[in-house]
């Protein structure tokens, strides 16, 4: 998937070819227009030897959101007292953007130190189909995640029932099952146009808008289709977020002591952070015409939510809480006892 890029093309993107061919007493001329084969992604090449310092800087991040992923998986899946529907959906997420962040930053770093930028556009169509498969489960996790705090809240007593096993089980096959339906429908209505003339992505992976930019013809219709998908995977799981927190805060508010007040919300408040960072940027790039797009800002809002929001479910999300910072010193105590053994 990341890694998926050839050596340029020795061949020029497109091929105009003019036939003339004789119907009756009428002369026709024919365009055959040899479709794109490749896509060059300019990425950060505008701003040359600076390339390095972020590879060097992209590169750290990377490595940091990979092994705080894969601590977090392996922390509950080890210790048994994380064996709870919250932690669950936390290992799922974690799993899901470790592979999210796999699809887009090792090809990235690549081109960062790379002359040849090329992704074929078989390849292309493959990344962005990952890309926003992983995300939309992303935004769909977090929603249910949101129904998961708002169960524990607001129904206690009703728990137990309200998020069995099967239940998260089922929530959690949702998400992925739905995440890549979406994806797929998004990635078939962009590469189902023709691409005949440029094959310059604006971009440092294939995304929606600087690849459907780039299409022969006119994109409305499709356009206007992915737009609706964008409402239904962004606003829908928001809104149903937004809802589950004014319960939250409704039930939260009629706790008598301060201290229960504190320790019932501080068990959202991550999740806040990450839903207002990810929804947000992603709303800002996905819910609006691809003729709004402007590469510089776009990039710079890209990083944010293909970098910075995978760095803060394990920076934030999780090392900071205290049932997981207890997990994972009795799984270090472990490890060390077995080797002073």
């Amino acid at each position: 998937m990341a890694y998926c890029s050839e050596l340029p093309s020795l061949s020029p993107p497109l091929e105009r070819v003019i036939r003339t061919t004789v119907l009756g007493n009428t002369m026709v001329l024919e365009e055959n227009f040899t479709m794109v084969a490749e896509f060059l992604l300019l990425g950060f090449s505008s701003l040359g030897e600076i390339q390095l310092p972020l590879f060097v800087v992209f590169l750290f991040l990377y490595l940091v959101i990979l092994s705080g992923n894969v601590t977090i998986v392996s922390v509950i899946r080890l210790d048994q007292s994380l064996h709870t529907p919250m932690y669950f959906f936390l290992g799922i997420l974690s799993t899901s953007e470790t592979f999210y962040t796999f699809v887009i930053l090792p090809k990235m770093l690549i081109n960062l130190l790379s002359v040849a930028r090329t992704i074929s556009f078989t390849c292309c169509a493959i990344q962005m189909f990952f890309f926003l498969g992983f995300a939309i489960t992303n935004c769909l996790l977090l929603g249910v995640m949101g129904y998961d705090r708002y169960a524990a809240i607001c129904r206690p007593l009703h728990y137990p029932i309200l998020m069995n096993w099967q239940m998260c089980g089922k929530l959690a096959s949702a998400c992925g099952i739905g995440g890549f339906l979406a994806s797929l429908t998004v990635v078939n209505l962009v590469f189902s146009l023709p691409f005949c003339s440029a094959n310059k992505v604006n971009h440092y992976f294939c995304d929606i808008s600087p690849v459907i930019r780039l299409a022969c013809t006119n994109t409305d219709v499709n356009e206007f289709v992915i737009f609706i998908c964008g409402v239904l995977v962004l606003v829908v799981p928001f809104f149903f977020i937004c809802v589950s927190y004014l319960c939250i805060l409704r039930t939260i508010l009629k706790i008598p002591s301060v201290e229960g007040r504190r320790k019932a919300f501080s068990t959202c408040a991550s999740h806040l952070t990450v839903v207002i960072v990810h929804y947000g940027c992603a709303s800002f790039i996905y819910l609006r015409p691809s003729a709004n797009y402007v590469s510089n800002k776009d990039r710079l809002v890209t990083v944010t939510y293909t970098i910075v929001t995978p760095l803060l479910n394990p920076m934030v999300y999780s090392l900071r809480n205290k049932d997981v910072q207890l997990a994972l010193r009795k799984m270090l105590g472990k490890k060390g006892s077995l080797l002073y053994d």
